[in-house]
């Protein structure tokens, strides 16, 4: 019988606690904003982070509380960015597309070695040994922190420098952030010619480093029509909004450091 008394207690017990927490859940229920399920269906859903929040419903979450932006998610795009504002009722505000671009040419053979690097594949860890392998102090060491890091598969290693797929970009902004040499720019997507260096040295320090880096000589800024091109620091800029992509600089580099799409 003291088993049986036992048990009634103890379920009349949980049945209380039952009754309690059943309450308890209806009264301090908080309602879910279908919003905040319908932003994040139009978002990429790498979880990038590149919105500044904790993944894409910490950001669609935000959205819907007023604290960011409906275009705050590169990966999305404009056309999500548009989705994103209709579910909203606001109107969505143009952005520039961009697209990462490595701003290196110093490739395997063009490129010079300080030594022969052999140590765990990652351009963090590398640059921590005597600078890193190549002796430019703004070249790609090719290493992939970049390639890791980027959630779209848009970028892989060839000739020891990074390449990116405009294709697959997003802007997120991920390997920018990734690259310890600061070698990756987002730059925007109707930008067809890019100097591909950031090389700010005297031409004759930049040329004893890597045969394809820009030594300022002006021949491009000569050769263009548009005024397009500037030289600053020893290093040529081209402005995109002027530029007509004509190709006449790229043809006058001795560098070949220019580059168009």
């Amino acid at each position: 019988m003291s088993i049986l008394y036992a048990g009634l207690v103890l379920g009349g017990i949980g049945f209380v606690f039952g009754l309690v927490l059943t309450f308890a859940a209806k009264a301090f229920c908080v309602e879910a904003d279908e919003r905040v399920d319908q932003i994040r269906e139009c978002l990429a859903g790498a979880n990038c982070g590149a919105c500044g929040y904790p993944g894409c419903d910490g950001f669609a979450k935000a959205v819907v509380e007023g604290k960011a932006s409906v275009n705050g998610c590169a990966p999305a795009g404009e056309a999500g960015a548009k989705k994103i504002a209709a579910i909203m009722g606001l109107e969505a505000e143009a952005v520039e597309a961009k697209v990462a671009c490595v701003m290196c040419q110093g490739v395997n053979g063009e490129a010079k070695e300080k030594y022969k690097y052999d140590g765990y594949q990652s351009c963090l860890a590398a640059v921590g040994i005597a600078g890193g392998p190549k002796s430019c102090r703004f070249a790609c060491l090719g290493l992939g922190d970049c390639v890791n890091k980027c959630k779209f598969g848009a970028i892989s290693l060839k000739d020891g420098v990074a390449v990116i797929d405009p294709d697959k970009c997003t802007a997120c902004g991920a390997c920018v952030e990734a690259c310890p040499r600061h070698v990756i720019s987002l730059l925007p997507a109707k930008q067809q010619v890019t100097v591909r260096c950031h090389n700010t040295e005297n031409a004759k320090a930049a040329r004893a480093v890597c045969s394809n880096a820009c030594i300022g000589c002006g021949r491009c800024k000569k050769e263009c029509e548009y005024d397009a091109i500037t030289v600053e620091n020893g290093l040529a800029h081209i402005d995109p909004e002027k530029c007509t992509a004509c190709g006449k600089c790229a043809g006058v580099c001795p560098c070949t450091c220019i580059v168009v799409k």
